[in-house]
């Protein structure tokens, strides 16, 4: 092993050299001339994929004349907007001909070499998070001038392949068991969600009898259940926002939630991003509501559903809902968190969907009683938080085999395991 003189390598082996990107690539630039090609190319997530020329889904340019023609081997660096997303994977190698956006840059081999073993190299230099610190400090953007004089690891070709060849096996090996956690988790989330939403409309009690609700949403429901209004339940509380220039109105006394801070997996809401002060919360008119109150987003999205954890206001993308009875706000939680399909067709507007506090009152809910109400709410705690822990787990191992997955890279394409 030698110095490679590299911060982010360190030693590399003695016959490996390094040179400029430059001395072994060339920028590609072939326009789409009068659409000669057609296969719409993308880079997502680290991988250049396949995409429908005809599906409108998305921001389309003008002309895809202006795209960039690719062959299997290039490799691609989307090196914008550096500056906001420092999370993105910003390379991938081309596998198949077609046209990809021209605000990428695109590098083609000069010489006899293997492409992936490179595509694996520049990877490793992108979780590093190496472009980041180009050219003079962090920019919104670079091109291939920035690009070309990045140090380059050049080991013999025939190193390349048996290094390119390895890390195809494995890494495809993790990538298909990351693959099935996924699928996992996503069939775990879907049978959380079908649990849910049967128990809060039919009950524990699996042999008892039920009756039509008249309502599409609930089905039949249990003959001793009634089908009761929002308002009836419960008071409705919509929020609001202070002015932002005027310092004296945040503090760090009222928790004021928004809905980027309300989520799926947020069960109980406790802190908030922003605080007000008295001042702030007596200018805007928002309402103080009480722990255990049910949060709604009622925009950006419609649907998002947490508990309060502690006294604490929204701002006007939330409405609150405080027990008007005694009951388990527990229990309506629950219903609520199954029920974001059917509020956003209640949503209306023109700049974005809204759903009213009107249309939130007279929402027609499952009322058993308090009782019922009480052990359904334990029952899906219980019942949720294993399913919860289940996919804690399979998340974690998928943590671990992204984690893996990155060591393997870096150690191989430096060197540092050179078997050959």
């Amino acid at each position: 092993m030698k110095p490679s003189g590299i911060e982010w390598i360190g030693d590399i082996p003695d016959d490996w050299q390094v040179r400029k990107l430059l001395s072994l690539f060339k920028e590609h630039k072939d326009r789409n001339k009068n659409l000669e090609e057609q296969n719409l190319l993308s880079l997502s997530y680290g991988k250049i994929k396949r995409k429908d020329i005809n599906n409108n889904d998305g921001l389309l340019p003008a002309s895809f004349e202006t795209y960039n023609i690719v062959e299997k081997g290039d490799i691609v660096f989307r090196l914008t907007d550096l500056q906001n997303d420092k999370r993105s994977l910003r390379t991938g190698i081309v596998t198949q001909r077609g046209i990809i956006t021209s605000a990428y840059v695109t590098i083609r081999p000069k010489i006899k070499l293997d492409s992936r073993f490179y595509h694996y190299l520049y990877h490793m230099y992108d979780i590093c998070k190496v472009f980041y610190g180009m050219g003079d400090g962090v920019r919104q953007g670079m091109g291939f001038e920035d690009l070309k004089n990045i140090p380059t690891l050049i080991p013999p070709l025939k190193t390349q392949e048996i290094i390119a060849d390895y890390l195809d096996e494995k890494c495809g090996e993790i990538d298909a068991t990351i693959t099935k956690q996924k699928e996992s988790i996503e069939k775990l989330k879907a049978y959380k969600q079908s649990l849910i939403s049967e128990t809060v409309t039919k009950g524990l009690d699996k042999s008892a009898p039920l009756k039509p609700s008249g309502i599409d949403y609930l089905g039949d429901i249990p003959n001793d259940w009634e089908v009761i209004k929002t308002k009836f339940l419960f008071n409705v509380y919509g929020g609001s926002t202070p002015k932002i220039n005027v310092p004296e109105y945040w503090g760090d006394k009222i928790t004021w939630i928004t809905p980027g801070e309300l989520g799926d997996d947020i069960k109980i809401v406790l802190n908030s991003k922003r605080m007000l002060s008295e001042k702030g919360l007596n200018s805007c008119g928002a309402t103080l509501v009480s722990k255990g109150s049910i949060i709604i987003s009622n925009r950006a999205p419609i649907g998002q559903v947490c508990l309060a954890g502690s006294e604490l206001c929204t701002n006007q993308g939330c409405k609150s809902l405080v027990a008007k009875i005694k009951l388990s706000c527990l229990f309506f939680y629950y219903f609520f968190k199954v029920q974001s399909e059917v509020l956003n067709m209640l949503g209306n507007g023109t700049t974005f969907m809204e759903l009213s506090t009107s249309d939130l009152l007279n929402f027609k809910i499952p009322c058993p009683t308090i009782k019922e109400q009480q052990k359904i709410a334990d029952y899906l705690d219980s019942k949720c938080s294993q399913i919860d822990k289940y996919i804690t787990e399979k998340q974690n191992i998928i943590q671990k085999l992204d984690a893996y997955k990155k060591s393997l890279i870096f150690e191989y394409v430096t060197g540092k395991h050179y078997f050959i």
